[in-house]
């Protein structure tokens, strides 16, 4: 049996602080400062473009998490109907309706999770889910259109006509909601997503029906100004780690110098109703599922900074704020299976032998935002063909890297059960976002489980004692469970048998959880330990 002997109040302590014993100088310091902008809305899950320091926002949800009643769920009141055009050095807006495009063309961008991508002066927008009047109901859009970028904001701002910058082609294989377009090198990705049609309905039913893309769709593009010619080539599809929506994809710099973009979890495990901890990062020719890196904050779509220290062969990814099944309580990983809202800003970096590792930054996120929001770069900083900061060619000890806009403000951690429209809005808050690249004392904390072996996940968390523990074994070895209460006290330990190599499940109703509350339970091994906080409700 293991040697776990030692003084409770030892054990807990090493349970508390086994987070901050792993914790590093940090390569930076990201600073956040709030400012406003005169008359600008509130909006969340929007696309942008932008030219010359502007911003175009088109699309998007005016209100906060979709309600749970199906007719009240992403109903037609909440659209943005209208093109916003930001000024972030003016701190001024402009805003033209879309009513003077045809109905297919309003109809897709007054939608909510476009997949966007701007290449040069055009922003190609894919897919949404949206109203749709022929059918009198909420569809996913089948549609890829271009926007001239610098000729609408022009037209916005000096109240022009739009009708001829904005083109539009059909293809099914665009009917994609909640996924992400990139592009390496040559190449357009329409990462994961699905295909909602139908009015939401959280109790399911016969009200929609919903298609994980469960693939990567690639294609070409070109684009004379007047026609758009697609040419689609093979997919990559996997059933197992590409079943996943409402992520982050974010643009890297791989250890081998070359273009990538790595997906940061989303949802949902096709096993279980959770997010993905898992990441997937492909390259020009392939993709790889991250075997040895698990994502525990910021699992949902929200805003990220990418930055890549060349000299160092640093791939940097910052989170901020948003949706997660975990957050970070003094030192001790908490599990929450309700998956709330969190205030989390964490970094994800990737060594130059590849391997990846996650950080609690020591700062967060002012309140309970930040789901759905967007980064916009400023174009004047450094950066690759991709949008990757380069930091290396940094000049100042400050440097502002772009804004945080728009998101999810949520007023409780958890009201996705008792959400009717007033827990939460859509924010109009815009923070600056500068990374200080000198004379950092700050301290991020490694969280030690994003790169071990166990994977230990609890399931359900909130439950009533009756609970699984899924974990993961390289080898064979002597595995024991240990069931702490908030006081520290040792109320259970238990050996398991019957293990192999590979994913294992252990459910039982563990003792001393006859009173409910919170508690600490621990997986170690000879080489390895996992803790996590689970809630007992009775």
């Amino acid at each position: 049996m293991l040697n776990i002997t030692a003084k409770l109040t030892a054990a807990v302590s090493l349970l508390l602080l086994s987070l901050l014993s792993y914790s590093q100088v940090a390569p930076f310091t990201v600073h956040m400062e709030p400012m406003s902008v005169t008359d600008l809305g509130g909006l969340q899950a929007y696309a942008f473009g932008q030219h010359d320091g502007k911003w175009l926002i088109i699309g998007g949800r005016l209100d906060g998490l979709h309600r749970r009643q199906p007719w009240a769920a992403f109903d037609v009141a909440g659209n943005n109907n209208q093109l916003i055009v930001v000024d972030p050095i003016a701190k001024k807006r402009w805003t033209m309706s879309i009513t003077s495009l045809s109905t297919a063309l309003q109809e897709q961008m007054s939608s909510t999770n476009m997949e966007f991508h701007q290449d040069g002066d055009y922003l190609y927008i894919i897919g949404g889910y949206g109203f749709n009047a022929a059918t009198n109901r909420r569809m996913t859009f089948n549609q890829l259109t271009a926007v001239d970028v610098p000729s609408v904001i022009d037209a916005v701002i000096n109240s022009k006509s739009i009708v001829n910058h904005f083109r539009q082609i059909t293809d099914n294989e665009f009917a994609v909601t909640g996924g992400h377009l990139k592009k390496i090198n040559n190449t357009y990705y329409l990462l994961c997503g699905n295909k909602f049609d139908g009015d939401y309905n959280p109790m399911g039913g016969g009200s929609y029906t919903q298609e994980y893309t469960e693939a990567i769709r690639k294609f070409t593009l070109i684009d004379d100004g007047t026609t758009i010619k697609v040419t689609h080539l093979t997919p990559m599809i996997d059933a197992a780690n590409l079943h996943r929506r409402d992520y982050n994809a974010v643009p890297q710099i791989l250890p081998n110098g070359e273009e990538g973009i790595t997906i940061f979890s989303g949802v949902f495990q096709p096993t279980l109703d959770l997010p993905f901890l898992s990441s997937v990062t492909v390259d020009s020719s392939s993709y790889a599922v991250d075997k040895n890196f698990q994502q525990y904050y910021n699992h949902y779509h929200g805003a990220v900074v990418p930055i890549y220290a060349t000299n160092d062969n640093e791939m940097h990814n910052i989170f901020f704020g948003g949706i997660a099944q975990y957050y970070d309580s003094a030192g001790t990983l908490i599990q929450d299976n309700d998956v709330p809202f969190v205030k989390t800003i964490a970094r994800v970096t990737r060594t130059s032998n590849g391997s990846m590792a996650e950080y609690k930054l020591p700062i967060e996120m002012p309140s309970l935002m930040g789901a759905s929001a967007e980064f916009i770069p400023n174009e004047k900083v450094p950066s690759y063909n991709n949008g990757v900061f380069n930091f290396d060619d940094f000049t100042s000890d400050s440097t502002l890297v772009g804004y945080i806009y728009g998101g999810i403000s949520s007023t409780e951690a958890n009201i996705f059960f008792t959400n009717n429209g007033t827990q939460s809005s859509a924010s109009n808050q815009v923070f600056k976002v500068y990374i200080v690249k000198n004379g950092s004392s700050n301290i991020d904390q490694l969280n030690e489980q994003s790169i071990g072996s166990l994977k230990m996940q609890v399931y359900p968390n909130p439950s009533n004692g009756h609970l699984s523990i899924r974990f993961n074994l390289r080898d064979i070895e002597e595995t024991v469970i240990t069931v702490y209460n908030q006081n520290g006290q040792k109320l259970e330990e238990k050996v398991l048998t019957n293990l192999h190599v590979g994913v294992n499940v252990f459910t039982s109703a563990l003792k001393g959880f006859e009173n409910g509350g919170t508690y600490l339970i621990s997986i170690e091994t000879p080489s390895e330990k996992a803790t996590q906080k689970v809630v007992i409700q009775k």
